[in-house]
């Protein structure tokens, strides 16, 4: 499962870093996943929610000092996957809970807020929830096996 979970998150880090590249692309270019009006990767790697912390609105668009959020996806995939590996899995599953929750928060300004869609971004919330689910069920299947073999006195 550790080998499963690692190709997983390499392939989160690929699409963080397609969703990087268009983040870095010029915004009067249409980036190759501006497929429709509601899925347009430009308009939302390129809004003030892209980057860590979100920019003010009175704050241009190259200011300040922000990391951008597929940067934050990409060290976050090498974590899982080096936790993975290393077979730490309640580790690798709060990292991957982490993950999730902020995938699903970035999907939650995409529906309400920016009311248009990033490819990458819903590849990245599918394959952080396959990582979740696998190491919670990675944990449960370790947690049922040391109970059979230490089994609780009474």
């Amino acid at each position: 499962m550790k080998y499963l979970v690692a190709l997983l998150a390499v392939a989160g880090v690929v699409v963080s870093a397609m969703a990087l590249h268009v983040h870095y692309m010029d915004p009067s270019q249409a980036p190759p996943c501006a497929v429709t009006e509601r899925f347009d990767c430009g308009a939302v790697n390129h809004s003030r929610f892209a980057v860590l912390p979100p920019r003010t609105f009175d704050e241009p668009p190259t200011g300040g000092h922000h990391i951008p959020i597929a940067t934050v996806g990409i060290v976050g995939y090498l974590l899982i996957a080096g936790l993975a590996l290393a077979e730490w899995w309640w580790l690798a599953f709060q990292a991957s809970l982490v993950g999730f929750m902020c995938a699903c928060f970035l999907s939650y300004l995409e529906a309400f807020i920016l009311e248009k869609w990033c490819i990458y971004c819903l590849w990245s919330q599918g394959i952080m929830t396959a990582i979740l689910l696998i190491t919670g069920a990675v944990l449960a299947i370790r947690t049922m096996r040391m109970r059979k073999m230490m089994p609780f006195e009474r």
